[in-house]
């Protein structure tokens, strides 16, 4: 009877107070809405990382008949020059360090470049025109430091790349955009906190009379509290339902049906993680209206 009591009381200031309410949950929504986005952001870093990291690899390009550098006086790299390189990589300074390498003649080399551009490229350059290369993949690639430094400078090589190097920008904009969508989201939250506490004042106040009679009847202060304190985790748990669907929604439609088939490349974050944000967004919305509006109505009630 108690129980029905409160919630009844809740439900009827839930009633009373309907536009505030409606402003509340609007507010949760969008802000565990851009907690969500966060989240998934750094999980799509995360993963995006660790995918490349075993895949990244360092390509030493040995010189071409058209390469014109300090190592590269004598043109394409000869056979000894080449040799000297396999035999670097199998010493005993690279090799504990090195998972496997592959070498691409410079016929396999040109097949490989027309296959990955097209055959539009074909008529852009000759097999005989192509380096040879060396594609190196390490056991951490954090380490890629060192390969580039034992090559550079060594005559026949004309170039040393890291893969990882060009993936640098791609981590970059994911992470600024998480810090954006955390400073958005905690705006946010700071927002719907004070509106929170806001309501449940405003309908304290709306129900001072109700409030003096349960005082004048021995109703203890935990008793007069829980009606509002729930108000505020109605709403805000509206909010976090509203908000754990529009995550679920843009992973299905945004992730899942447009961005995973267009840069198909790329390890995209799925269900599974959407699925896992939904409590956690739950979570923060109901424990800070439940803290946001206990501490409101027990100061109101103090004063």
């Amino acid at each position: 009877m108690r129980f029905g009591l409160i919630l009844g009381e809740a439900l009827q200031g839930l009633r009373r107070n309907a536009s505030m309410v409606v402003s509340v949950i609007l507010v949760t929504f969008v802000s565990l809405t851009f907690v969500g986005a966060a989240v998934l952001m750094q999980t799509q870093i995360a993963k995006t990382n660790a995918y490349f990291q075993d895949r990244a690899l360092v390509d030493v390009y040995m010189c071409s008949p058209l390469s014109t550098g300090d190592t590269c006086v004598d043109g394409a790299a000869t056979d000894e020059q080449i040799e000297a390189v396999r035999a670097e990589l199998d010493g005993p300074t690279l090799a504990p360090l090195i998972q496997d390498y592959t070498y691409l003649t410079p016929e396999e080399a040109y097949d490989s470049l027309v296959e990955n551009l097209g055959e539009d490229y074909a008529s852009l350059l000759t097999a005989e025109q192509t380096s040879a290369e060396f594609h190196v993949n390490l056991v951490d690639p954090s380490q890629s430091d060192v390969i580039v430094e034992a090559f550079t400078g060594v005559q026949g090589v004309e170039e040393i790349t890291d893969q990882l190097e060009y993936l640098d920008p791609l981590f970059a904009t994911l992470t600024i955009a998480t810090y954006i969508a955390i400073g958005i989201a905690a705006l946010m939250l700071v927002s719907a906190v004070l509106l929170i506490a806001t309501t449940i004042r405003l309908s304290a106040y709306a129900r001072r009379r109700e409030v003096a009679i349960m005082r004048l009847v021995g109703a203890s202060n935990r008793f007069i509290q829980t009606p509002f304190v729930l108000e505020g985790v109605f709403a805000a748990f509206i909010g976090a339902v509203l908000a754990s669907a529009a995550v679920l929604a843009g992973v299905h439609f945004g992730v899942n049906g447009y961005l995973s088939s267009e840069m198909y490349a790329i390890p995209w974050v799925g269900m599974v993680e959407a699925w896992a944000v939904v409590p956690v967004l739950v979570v923060i919305g109901v424990v800070l209206a439940a803290l946001s509006a206990g501490f409101a109505i027990r100061r109101w009630l103090r004063a």
